[in-house]
């Protein structure tokens, strides 16, 4: 009878240098990752509000639960071995997660570098918190023995060819710098145009938060990287060696972008925007092999969030 179950393989030169694209290594591994990321994902927090009302609290510790028994079964069950690594990522993520709001990362000192203003004391304790639990996010997948530049902490090949995307205006293989500015731009309008028609500032407003623009561009960038660090490399880093680039690049997204039915923009259109979005980002990072275009991106994106932040903290 064959083996339905992949062996953790030894790493090849080309393994450890992660060259895209990894391909997918055993189906069944790959739908139970699948099934595994939809069920501690936002889906039933999203189907529980729209069915009954606020999601429990308890959905938290039975997303715990689950990942502990998934992990100690793969612990001790040969054939689950090869997903050990991502359950334990997944349980790193959710702990965190649920310590971060229960610490004080509130630093006045760190609060006046831009002037202290409004903005600054909004962002500092909730982006310190955040680059907490990047920081601790590393340290957890270098304990589980990966390289840097296993889990994407370099820049990366800059000009790398796209995977082409017809639908997308790019049927061509071509260099990342074009695909990424284009995009990386596109994105940020789209952001900024419904954010502005939610928000709609004044002029009087918008001219406010000039003087904040070193603050927003300063937390904008910390974000980008946090939230990389934190929701993409490691689910890619993990979910490669099984489910192959294209199967974790998916994943990947599906768990980044659920959540945001319950921000803004929210519903089905902000989730769908969030998924399309973490797609693009985890796209720059399994095909350059590197942050660099997937935090440029996204701190792009988030100059626009922030800086309507800042005009809604100023209205």
């Amino acid at each position: 009878m064959p083996n339905l179950f992949v062996q953790p393989q030894p790493r090849s030169p080309a393994m450890a240098a992660n060259l895209y694209p990894i391909p997918q290594r055993n189906r069944i591994l790959t739908s139970l990752a699948w099934g595994t990321t939809l069920l501690v994902s936002a889906l039933p927090d999203i189907i529980w509000a729209e069915l009954i009302g606020s999601p429990p609290a308890g959905l938290v510790l039975a997303r715990l639960a689950l990942l502990v028994g998934l992990a100690l079964t793969a612990l001790m069950w040969r054939p689950l071995r090869p997903l050990r690594n991502y359950f334990l990522v997944l349980l790193a993520f959710f702990g965190l997660a649920e310590l971060r709001p229960r610490l004080n990362f509130r630093l006045p000192a760190l609060q006046s570098l831009f002037g202290g203003n409004v903005f600054d004391m909004r962002m500092q304790a909730e982006q310190t918190g955040k680059l907490v639990v990047a920081l601790a996010m590393i340290g957890v997948l270098l304990a589980l023995g990966y390289r840097h530049r296993e889990l994407f902490l370099a820049r990366g090949d800059l000009r790398a060819p796209i995977e082409p995307v017809p639908l997308l205006g790019f049927p061509r293989p071509d260099p990342w710098p074009r695909f990424g500015l284009q995009w990386g731009v596109y994105i940020a309008i789209g952001l900024g145009v419904t954010l502005y028609l939610g928000l709609r500032p004044d002029a009087a407003t918008l001219l406010k938060v000039v003087p904040i623009l070193p603050s927003v561009l300063f937390y904008a960038g910390l974000n980008a990287f946090n939230e990389e660090v934190t929701y993409r490399a490691p689910l890619l880093a993990t979910l490669e060696p099984v489910g192959g680039s294209r199967q974790a690049l998916l994943m990947a997204a599906v768990f980044f972008g659920l959540p945001h039915y319950f921000g803004t923009p929210s519903g089905l259109l902000g989730a769908i925007a969030a998924i399309f979005m973490g797609w693009i980002l985890g796209k720059a990072m399994v095909e350059t092999r590197g942050l660099f275009w997937s935090w440029w991106i996204h701190f792009l994106s988030d100059v626009v969030i922030f800086g309507f932040i800042a005009a809604g903290l100023l209205m």
